[in-house]
């Protein structure tokens, strides 16, 4: 029989075994009261989604660039597009959506978690042609030109950045991009400008 000594009392085997089952029980009840806490107050804050033939929608996008960047995204890059008229409800949680001729290549059915209902008025709408949105609802934002070169120094080697503008809506935006990544996704911006060694 398996005893250990702690302090002056001598504990055998089985009672280790309840002490430690006892507190394994203790952990997992206070585990699941942390979890139905947080489950009551995400409840409070959820909102069923339901829309209707015929209501106009937003539908959710995300920037892309096309390259791993050093620094992060913008946070006023535009989250939605549309809007969009419903023309049918697809089993519970997806809709059908009267996509116009520039999204021609994007399905157009959405699940729930994609659509914002829309309560702008139609006047203020940024027209499409304005962004490029590609088949994955990721709107493309192109390099204009190289502005800076730098060579970003780690312990073992040494990366060759540039500092590229980009043709975003929100203005003139510049991020700090890998050369050899720019030079193979885009390598008509290097034609004029020298690398740097």
């Amino acid at each position: 029989m398996a005893r250990e000594r702690t302090g002056d009392t001598l504990r055998t085997g089985p009672e280790i075994i309840h002490e430690t089952t006892e507190k394994i029980m203790q952990i997992k009840d206070r585990l699941k009261a942390a979890r139905d806490r947080q489950k009551s107050y995400a409840d409070v804050r959820r909102k069923p989604l339901e829309f209707q033939v015929g209501d106009k929608v937003m539908l959710k996008v995300s920037p892309w660039k096309g390259v791993i960047r050093f620094g992060k995204r913008g946070k006023l890059n535009p989250r939605y597009i549309g809007p969009f008229e419903i023309l049918a409800r697809i089993g519970s949680i997806a809709y059908q959506l009267k996509l116009p001729q520039e999204l021609r290549n994007v399905h157009d059915v959405f699940h729930i978690s994609n659509l914002k209902r829309c309560l702008s008025d139609d006047t203020l709408v940024i027209p499409l042609e304005e962004i490029q949105v590609n088949t994955k609802l990721n709107f493309v934002e192109e390099p204009v030109e190289i502005m800076d070169r730098e060579v970003k120094r780690l312990k073992q080697s040494r990366i060759p950045i540039v500092k590229v503008r980009w043709n975003s809506l929100r203005g003139p935006e510049l991020t700090w991009e890998r050369e050899d990544q720019m030079k193979e996704k885009y390598p008509q911006l290097f034609n004029e400008t020298p690398s740097i060694r």
